[in-house]
């Protein structure tokens, strides 16, 4: 490629890591990632990256996806102490367009180029029915955002649905909600499918049974469960697994999601074989008189390594098309 072909900056920037990728005319010709605590804001990284894997490429244009809301423009990233700023960066990279958006934008974005090797099935594989598609994610927090196709052509919708309430389904999460509830007041879906969650529900757990569990993180009671050494370990993931397919049921009942659900963040990739032998797809379509509707719908894990970077170079072609742009947010 040369200097003169079409290109675009393209990142996805959480509170560790900032992932940058050259999208020269619609293909991903460079990335590489950055450790954000080693530069004092975004356009120090993205510099380094101009100026090493991309070397040669001048984009006048950025797409950037940071974890956090949006607003106008500007992410204030909560566990790090970068503000990712669209002005500060057209500015500081001497561009002409910078959009910021939320990442599970980006990831709305992405859920219409996913292809099957994209995708770990859960349940038995169906065509999605060709409408509205959500994607979710339990990660450091819970994402959810939805693509829908209307006249105007593609839009995604964004959500803070991981702080609505989470429900039980039994006498048994009655009282471990009952138990988060004393310590956390307002139960919301994040408070338990998160890193952090599942944490909280471990200890729920020992707490309702009036047992001892020595302190893990979120990736040693993965660990534990899925070698089988540890009872309330291998319960807090199979509990896990139940909450995020009644969440996942309920999300595509709220948003009429015919074309698929689609699970993402870093979580549910470690334990797909386990997620699939769980009681997630039985708790996805147990919705009553609904359950038929659901059983036709498709649920998926997303375990493209960077779908944030599907999404982004999507848009950018979404908004390269005549038109296009009025429609593209």
């Amino acid at each position: 490629m040369t200097a003169s072909s079409s290109s675009s900056l393209i990142s996805d920037i959480g509170a560790t890591n900032a992932r940058f990728a050259l999208l020269v005319d619609s293909r991903i010709v460079a990335s590489e990632t950055y450790a954000v605590a080693d530069y004092a804001s975004p356009i120090e990284a993205a510099r380094a990256f101009l100026a090493g894997p991309a070397a040669g490429h001048s984009p006048d244009q950025a797409l950037i996806a940071a974890a956090g809301p949006v607003d106008r423009g500007r992410v204030a990233l909560t566990n790090a102490a970068w503000i990712v700023d669209s002005d500060r960066i057209r500015d500081g990279l001497k561009m002409t367009d910078v959009v910021v958006l939320n990442d599970f934008e980006a990831l709305g974005w992405a859920l219409p180029a996913l292809r099957p090797d994209d995708l770990a099935m859960l349940g038995t594989p169906r065509a999605g029915g060709g409408g509205t598609m959500a994607v979710m994610g339990p990660g450091s927090g819970f994402g959810l955002a939805a693509m829908a196709f209307g006249m105007t052509g593609e839009a995604v919708l964004v959500t803070e649905g991981g702080h609505a309430t989470l429900s039980s389904e039994n006498r048994r999460e009655d009282a471990i909600i009952l138990a988060l509830r004393q310590q956390l007041h307002h139960v919301s879906v994040e408070r338990v499918l998160s890193g952090s969650g599942l944490m909280h529900l471990y200890h729920a757990i020992a707490r309702v049974d009036g047992t001892t569990v020595p302190e893990r993180d979120n990736s040693e009671i993965v660990e534990h469960a899925l070698a089988g050494d540890c009872e309330v370990s291998r319960e807090t993931l199979e509990l896990f697994c139940a909450f995020l397919g009644s969440v996942a049921g309920n999300i595509a009942l709220t948003l009429g999601a015919r074309g698929g659900v689609f699970i993402a963040g870093g979580i549910a990739p470690r334990f797909v074989d386990f997620l699939r032998r769980s009681a997630f797809r039985e708790r996805f379509e147990a919705k009553g008189r609904m359950s038929t509707y659901l059983a036709q719908i498709p649920t998926a894990v997303i375990v493209h390594a960077t779908p944030a970077f599907i999404g982004l170079a999507h848009l950018a072609s979404v908004r390269s098309r005549p038109r296009a742009r009025e429609h593209a947010w």
